[in-house]
Parts: C-alpha cells; structure tokens; sequence
C-alpha cells in the first residue's frame, strides 16, 4: 500500500452537517487537500492539542495516551487507509520495545487526535487522496490555466446554449475550493463523480 504523508491544515466549521466540522488536511509535498467531516467532541480534542492547551482533567484521547504508555508502547503513525461509501477509515500502528508492532482500526478523527499526541506522522493511502482529495487552485497553475480556458471558451460562445451541468458543477467547485468551502468542494467532488461514472 502506498502512503503520502499529510499534515493537518485546520478545521473548519460545518454549518450543514448539524455543527459538524471539516478537519482538513494538506498534502506534505503536493497541492492537494483532503476534507473529512468529523464530530464536535473530536475537533475539540483535536483543537486543544494543536494550541497546548491543557485541560483540569484528561480527555479520552489523552487517557488513551496514557493508556498505550502505560504498555510501554507508542504510535509510529496513523494511516487513513479506505473510503467507502463517503466513509473514511483509519489504522493506528504501534509499536513498543518487545513487539513487532500492532494495527488498530480506528475512525480517522480518533486516529489523528491520538497521533498529534505522540507527535506521530499522518499518512494517507494513494488510492484514497486519488479518489477523494481537491486540488487547490493557487498552488496549481496548470489547474487555474484549464479554469480560464474553460471561462474563455464559456465566453467566446457568447449566445450558444447555457453551460452543461458537468461545467457549472466544476465551475462551482473550484469557487468552493477558492472560498476554503471544504466540505461543499467535496460534495460537488462527489457529484461530478457521479456524473463522470
């Protein structure tokens, strides 16, 4: 299985999913994004670990902290590993000084809240990046360059007939993505998708 190594750009709040949030994650030598919608409790484990803030009493993910510690074990990474059905999956891979190492399946948002507290690195499987991850437009020239053609083109067939679907939903997709929309970009991602299939 191939990996490429992400690192976690923010989050960001999901007003359509019922207050739930966008986690987003950035591709560590590339231009592309993956969003994954994730549950309160969960950005909010996630949150206080970015800033270092420590609350009065340890949380679940820093109970299981301890909990691993206390094995004399640790995670080496985290690998978000399958998508299916629009559902991310994850395995936490650890390792400690008498064993070969152990995988667990784990929900990624529970995965990447433990592995920001062992410091350890996030990896996303090549086929799931392929399949689900937005290529941003600033950091892609040849992507902007294939935008304003197809603008170009949109108004040089000044009175031919309107757009078809597939162009208004790229069109709205990369003005989603210009927005930092993450979580309607992945809708309209999986609409063309559909389209396309």
């Amino acid at each position: 299985m191939q990996t490429v190594k992400m690192d976690i750009l923010g989050l960001s709040t999901s007003p359509s999913s019922g207050g739930a949030y966008a986690l987003i994650l950035s591709e560590a030598n590339g231009n592309r994004r993956l969003p994954i919608i994730i549950g309160t409790f969960e950005a909010q484990a996630i949150a206080l670990e970015l800033e270092s803030i420590k609350p009065p009493r340890p949380m679940t993910h820093d109970l299981l902290k301890s909990l691993v510690q206390s094995f004399h074990s640790k995670v080496e990474k985290v690998v978000i590993n399958d998508l299916s059905e629009g559902t991310f999956f994850a395995q936490i891979h650890c390792a400690g000084n008498e064993d070969e190492g152990l995988e667990l399946d784990a929900r990624p948002s529970d995965a990447i809240a433990l592995a920001i507290r062992f410091g350890a690195p996030i990896f996303v499987n090549t086929e799931v990046l392929d399949e689900a991850g937005i290529v941003t437009e600033e950091e892609s020239p040849a992507t902007a360059t294939k935008g304003k053609g197809k603008r170009k083109k949109a108004e040089d067939q000044a009175g031919q007939p309107e757009m078809s679907r597939m162009e208004k939903l790229e069109q709205e997709l990369q003005t989603a993505i210009e927005t930092e929309n993450y979580e309607k970009a992945a809708k309209l991602r999986d609409q063309i998708q559909k389209l396309k299939g």
